[in-house]
């Protein structure tokens, strides 16, 4: 039920109303009498209460009598506003101090009230009428009887809060936040420009210097001018991905909701924060992306109906990452071939999408290393191209194109399927196609040629002879007349295994030292083995890996430079024992090819 004076709602089963005492489901006429009766202070309704036995007795209604005390508070309350009102606009002295003498209600004995007034500041005036606001308020339980009076606090006015203290409160914190930043940079160019003066003659540049400085630093605040007064944008990382965080401003305690992000946030010290990984904008989008994107957030100021006014647009900008590929082999993206078929090699994110010339590879990525090896057919036709396009999780595609290049041929002539690229045995068996009825000629050394098939099939067999450690070219030509011969260049890397090649290695003495510096061609002629014992100092190249080695007992002295063919990833400071064979000199100081590496 709604109270017809003070709109309260009240349980339909209550008789008054609970705030203001109220008689409910009462005609118009005798609620005119009663208001009457109130204001004239005349006496409380009797009500005949009757007990269980039938008995009856006249009792006033508790609750009329607590409307007539409201009633009467209000009246006092009203007084004495008027009575400072009047006060105020009459302006006493600081120190003077005015009695007072009011009466509560007709009848009653008098009520006297001192009123001292002085001058206080702002601040004690708006704790005074706060203070005046507060309420005593008396309720009923369920079965009708008064709880103890409790003091609330109700809503008070932004006129009496001071309003505009409390909504310059976020501006505040963002000037403060702009203001040390600016600081910073003037002092960043202070310095740099007394440096400057002390340092002489390079005043103007210094200057310039720190001028630019300053202004890069303030360009990192990332706050929009194009966005909504008093939004901050900061770049950062939200569970080590990169994420923005997008600061708000709104009145304490109101909700904001994110269109974009189907979330809601609650406006605290002046801001509501709310934290976007960047990959959420790109995520289910496919094709080529930019490295750049503009992204645009969409806010509402939520009510507390669930009513939504549209706010102004956010917009900032994020960068996308670029998936990660590694070419592991070949060693280069353009590469000469003479085989049919040609193993590329890629390392990528494990979970990442490979697509090789668009043919959808990702089932052959390995789920541990993320390696992937893709048998490329490679036809005579000069460049065959193979794109490989890689899209990892939270960054853009990654395009590689491997080129391997096959001299176009007259006469075919290809190397069968599976031939080595690297061997531990010093002869290996090779087995060819061409025309039938071509002549074929072995260039490099070789032994047992077999052409029995050749006029038949055009297949041919031999034995291919290498003659050094390293890599050894297989080359063949074939001819047919009328046509321009045919030539296969193949390369094999050959290395006898460990048991064999480290026991023909010598030691780096003094002597041995010298000896090799001294003998370095016919050293290097004969593939002479050394084991290079020592701390790595520093790396004169990355790709191939080359680093310089004291050989000397007290590791000072007997330089040499070493590069890497094994399997093992140098690091300067360790220490290594490494096998390796005569290369030629370097600044100086032997060049050696490393084959085999072990710690210690």
């Amino acid at each position: 039920m709604k109270c017809p004076e003070c709109g309260l709602w009240n349980r339909a089963s209550l008789p008054h109303c609970i705030r203001c005492g109220t008689p409910l489901n009462i005609d118009e006429a005798t609620r005119i009498a009663w208001k009457e009766t109130l204001r004239d202070g005349g006496a409380s309704s009797v009500f005949l209460r009757a007990d269980e036995f039938g008995q009856t007795n006249q009792a006033p209604e508790p609750r009329d009598e607590l409307a007539g005390e409201m009633q009467d508070l209000k009246r006092r309350k009203q007084r004495g506003a008027e009575l400072q009102r009047r006060l105020r606009e009459e302006g006493p002295e600081p120190s003077s101090r005015i009695t007072v003498t009011a009466t509560s209600k007709p009848g009653a004995s008098p009520l006297h009230q001192t009123i001292v007034l002085e001058q206080v500041s702002e601040a004690n005036v708006r704790a005074r009428r706060e203070s005046d606001m507060r309420s005593r308020v008396r309720f009923l339980d369920e079965n009708g009887a008064f709880l103890e009076a409790r003091v609330y606090d109700p809503l008070i006015p932004e006129s009496l809060r001071g309003g505009e203290e409390y909504h310059s409160r976020s501006a505040s914190r963002l000037q403060r936040l702009q203001h040390r930043r600016r600081r910073s940079v003037f002092r960043i160019v202070l310095i740099l420009a007394a440096v400057a003066l002390l340092a002489g003659g390079g005043v103007l540049a210094a200057l310039r210097y720190g001028v630019l400085a300053g202004l890069r630093f303030l360009s990192t605040e990332e706050t929009n001018t194009e966005n909504p007064p008093g939004v901050v944008i900061t770049a950062g990382l939200l569970d080590d991905l990169a994420a923005h965080t997008v600061l708000i401003p709104g009145t304490e305690g109101s909700t904001i909701y994110i269109r974009e992000l189907h979330a809601s946030y609650v406006v605290s010290e002046g801001f509501a924060a709310v934290e976007v990984p960047d990959h959420i904008w790109y995520d289910n989008l496919e094709g080529s992306l930019d490295e750049t994107m503009e992204v645009t957030l969409t806010p509402f100021l939520k009510t507390s109906a669930g009513r939504q006014t549209p706010m102004d647009p956010i917009s900032y900008s994020i960068t996308i990452p670029l998936s990660k590929v590694e070419l592991l082999s070949p060693d280069s993206m353009r590469t000469t071939v003479s085989t049919t078929m040609t193993a590329i090699k890629i390392r990528v994110r494990v979970g990442s999408r490979v697509t090789v010339n668009g043919k959808d590879y990702s089932d052959t990525v390995s789920s541990e290393t993320g390696e992937m090896t893709y048998n490329a057919t490679v036809q005579p036709i000069g460049d065959n191209v193979f794109t490989f396009v890689v899209r990892s999780q939270y960054c853009r595609d990654n395009t590689i194109s491997v080129v391997l290049y096959r001299a176009r041929q007259d006469v075919p002539l290809d190397l069968a399927v599976g031939t080595y690229g690297t061997t531990d045995k010093k002869v290996m068996k090779v087995t060819a196609t061409t025309i039938p009825g071509a002549r074929v000629t072995v260039i490099t050394p070789y032994a047992d040629l077999n052409i029995t098939e050749l006029a038949s099939t055009g297949k041919f067999t031999f034995n291919a002879i290498f003659d050094h450690i390293g890599d050894n070219t297989i080359s063949i030509v074939a001819e047919y007349k009328d046509k321009k011969p045919s030539q296969v260049d193949h390369v094999v890397y050959y290395l006898p295994p460990p048991d064999e090649y480290t026991v023909k290695a010598w030691p780096l003495t003094a002597e041995g030292y010298s000896e090799l510096l001294s003998n370095i061609t016919v050293r290097a002629a004969h593939n002479q083995v050394y084991v290079v014992k020592g701390v790595v100092q520093y790396t004169v190249s990355e790709k191939p890996q080359m680093v310089v080695i004291n050989t000397s007992d007290d590791g000072k002295s007997q330089p040499v430079l070493v590069e890497n063919y094994t399997k093992t990833k140098w690091v300067v400071g360790n220490y290594y024992r490494i096998y390796a064979d005569a290369n030629s000199t370097y600044n100086g100081m032997p060049w050696l090819n490393a084959r085999y590496t072990y710690l210690k």
